[in-house]
């Protein structure tokens, strides 16, 4: 919807994507006829956040620009940007007029609490800059097949929130008419109840605690097979997935030797390791790091 959004009323306007993001991001807008623009975000060389290529990328895109960020637990690099990094980056989008569009996919998976998830959100908000945020409930309410979510439009004042709803009403009446209610209803109820609330968040908190302690497991367990490489970038990196900078031959060895399967681009999914099999899992890498 906010692809379609764009396209009719921000007509030939790109929208800049982080290198990499989120596979189907491209997709999405290039299907609805919007052009697709990429701007630095993963550095190879540190296994980090490229700051420096993102700001000279976004200082180069047109004013006006559509500007595509990941509100927290970046996917598929698990890199976030600093609070002080965000606060550099909200100032360029107030300098070079872009509509922010935040995408928020993993809120309360990053660190375990909605409130600091949605920090780099709230900042925007706070600072009175117009924009969308598309937030998905997906993975944090573990509603997967009914896609439950929802898109966002901050406006600067209420008559153009008004007027912006009622042409997102359009383009959903010819996209969808009407989504489908089931997944929406639990949402509701549990966001809606003081005691189911608190058991979600609590529970939510859970599992980002456990993804946290199975990355400082399997990165003791790196430094003990293999102290000649840093892997703390394992541990700096927040939310399900570790990007692990493996080449396509190191990747194809953890599948082909190893039986450990992860995407092509060398993300793996740590929200399945188990404690159990993180020694299997280290000597994978370390193997595949030295000899593929």
């Amino acid at each position: 919807v906010g692809a379609a959004f764009i396209n009719r009323f921000f007509p030939g306007t790109s929208v800049y994507i982080p290198n990499p993001s989120w596979g189907n991001h491209k997709n999405i807008f290039a299907d609805a006829g919007v052009a697709v623009e990429q701007y630095s975000y993963f550095d190879k060389e540190t296994i980090g956040l490229d700051f420096t290529g993102m700001i000279a990328d976004l200082k180069a895109a047109p004013e006006g620009s559509v500007v595509i960020l990941h509100a927290c637990a970046h996917n598929p690099t698990g890199i976030d940007p600093t609070r002080e990094q965000w606060t550099e980056i909200l100032e360029l989008c107030k300098s070079k007029k872009f509509l922010p569009f935040f995408d928020s996919a993993y809120q309360g998976f990053a660190s375990g609490d909605l409130i600091t998830d949605a920090f780099a959100v709230r900042m925007f908000a706070d600072a009175g800059l117009e924009m969308l945020v598309s937030q998905s409930y997906a993975k944090n309410l573990g509603l997967y097949g009914e896609r439950v979510g929802a898109l966002h439009c901050v406006a600067k004042d209420a008559d153009n929130a008004k007027r912006a709803l009622s042409q997102l009403k359009r383009l959903a009446r010819a996209l969808y008419s009407n989504p489908p209610t089931a997944g929406a209803r639990i949402v509701a109820e549990v966001v809606g109840d003081d005691e189911l609330f608190a058991e979600w968040k609590s529970e939510m908190a859970g599992m980002a605690g456990r993804i946290k302690d199975v990355r400082g497991q399997l990165v003791d367990c790196l430094k003990t097979m293999d102290s000649s490489r840093s892997w703390d970038f394992i541990t700096e990196q927040i939310g399900m997935f570790s990007y692990t900078g493996m080449t396509p031959a190191q990747v194809e060895n953890m599948t082909n030797k190893h039986h450990v399967y992860m995407t092509k681009d060398g993300r793996i999914s740590l929200a399945g390791l188990s404690s159990g099999k993180v020694e299997y899992l280290a000597n994978a890498i370390v193997d595949s790091f030295n000899n593929a």
